[in-house]
């Protein structure tokens, strides 16, 4: 390969570094993860023309077959890659499109005059059998039934000689390209090669990373597309589609308020995770963030006065709090200042995650709940992924990101638990506390009779 590349020096200065180290890396197996608009096709396609341009030149025969994930790549691969390849070293080639009924493909192919060929097919069961040559596997984690492909087409390459080369941007963590790019048992077999798009801007791929992202708007598929780190985006919880479609640039901000019912979701922390106090409003049947208080390493005397600050600056119907450990006591503490029927205690137990999860995303399927533009509170959200335990039995858990554990997760999901608890409550039966009591100034009149404190006025704890 290095002397094809020295033959035609022309061709080899139009290469960015990654694209000649993949090329000059002669590895028997090969496996690539290549970033989108890396110049994937280019650079593969070009080794097999550059190993038949050798063969044809040393009186040999070189024959390969690069197997796309559709009709239409196969084409792709052979038009925009081999054929503009051959054309461009001013090659010699005989061009065919042969249809095959029997495997119901179409398989396209140039011949070289020494005998040497290449054929551009789509990957099945079938069109992966009956040959022994040279094999490039295109997009290879994108392909449905990538274990059967892989058990149909390794026989292919079984002569010792033959070559084998598996390209592909990532799909998630599953599949048998995530297995040869990150086992330590292919790492024994395969030569391995990731380009980021940092990688190839920094090897001198003109591309602008930052608006790139910006563009793309969307975590999951930058890490996965553009810098080459698989995510499973299917066990997320709630996906980033869904979280955007909910976002609202007037929610979160105290001075919105209405003076309607509110709702209070806590998940405490002390030491290791946040402490966070989501506040919505119900505004025609949507729950729209109001307040959100986001604590790190606060003391409880803190913590409480943050949360009696919201009891007196809001309509708070209904809160639900985390009991669990450690909350025992600050719930405890809020169920005797603010009264039973306002504060309901929750443990975290597997079954009540679950609960909580399945109430939050029911809600945002709804577009019941506006929450404010936020990127932490987006990853926070995203970062619950759903598994299934051996019981078959499914649960929600979440990465520690930073001092979040899903703690904005848990507050949202608890505020919308306990709005879920019903309508707004007879106001005659609940207990307020007595410095409420003693209030006559800026109450809450939201439907005539009264309320329960004095209106909260300005952005202090807008969190942003």
């Amino acid at each position: 390969m290095e002397s094809a590349l020295s033959d035609n020096p022309g061709y080899s200065s139009i290469l960015y570094p990654y694209q000649h180290r993949y090329l000059t890396d002669n590895s028997r197996f090969k496996a690539a993860a290549f970033c989108r608009q890396g110049g994937k096709t280019f650079t593969t396609t070009l080794e097999c023309v550059l190993d038949c341009m050798e063969a044809e030149a040393a009186g040999r025969v070189c024959k390969w077959t690069i197997f796309s994930i559709s009709r239409d790549r196969a084409k792709d691969a052979m038009d925009d890659g081999v054929k503009l390849h051959l054309k461009a070293f001013a090659m010699a080639f005989e061009e065919l499109e042969i249809p095959a009924p029997d495997i119901e493909e179409t398989v396209y192919e140039v011949r070289l005059p020494g005998g040497s060929r290449i054929r551009c097919v789509a990957a099945t069961e079938n069109t992966c059998r009956g040959i022994s040559e040279n094999v490039m596997l295109d997009e290879y984690g994108r392909m449905p039934n990538s274990y059967k492909i892989w058990a149909a087409i390794f026989p292919i390459v079984s002569r010792s000689g033959l070559k084998l080369r598996v390209i592909s941007t990532f799909n998630g963590l599953t599949g048998k390209f995530y297995d040869i790019m990150f086992s330590p048992a292919m790492a024994k077999v395969f030569s391995r090669h990731i380009v980021d798009i940092v990688t190839a801007v920094n090897d001198g791929l003109p591309r602008n990373i930052e608006e790139l992202k910006a563009g793309l708007n969307d975590p999951d598929a930058w890490e996965q597309e553009y810098m080459c780190r698989p995510v499973d985006a299917a066990t997320a919880w709630l996906t980033y589609e869904l979280i955007n479609a909910c976002e609202d640039p007037t929610a979160g901000i105290p001075s919105r308020y209405r003076g309607g019912y509110c709702y209070l979701g806590v998940d405490f922390g002390r030491v290791r995770n946040l402490t966070t106090m989501y506040l919505y409003e119900d505004v025609e049947s949507v729950l729209k963030l109001r307040e959100r208080r986001e604590l790190e390493r606060e003391r409880w005397q803190v913590q409480k006065d943050h949360m009696t600050e919201l009891f007196e600056s809001y309509n708070i119907v209904r809160s639900a709090m985390d009991a669990t450990g450690m909350g025992s006591e600050p719930v405890e503490w809020a169920q005797e200042k603010f009264g039973l029927h306002r504060v309901e205690a929750v443990w975290f137990t597997a079954s009540a995650k679950l609960d909580i999860g399945t109430r939050l995303k029911e809600k945002m399927e709804d577009r019941a709940i506006r929450n404010p533009r936020c990127q932490l509170l987006k990853d926070d959200l995203h970062s619950v992924r759903r598994v299934v335990g051996p019981t078959g039995i499914p649960r929600l858990v979440a990465p520690t990101t930073g001092v979040s554990h899903a703690d904005r997760f848990w507050a949202c999901g608890l505020a919308v638990a306990a709005a879920a608890q019903g309508e707004g409550p007879d106001l005659s039966k609940i207990r307020t506390t007595s410095h409420l009591e003693k209030s006559n100034s800026n109450l809450f009149l939201p439907d005539g009779r009264g309320g329960w404190g004095r209106a909260h006025k300005g952005d202090k704890y807008r969190g942003y």
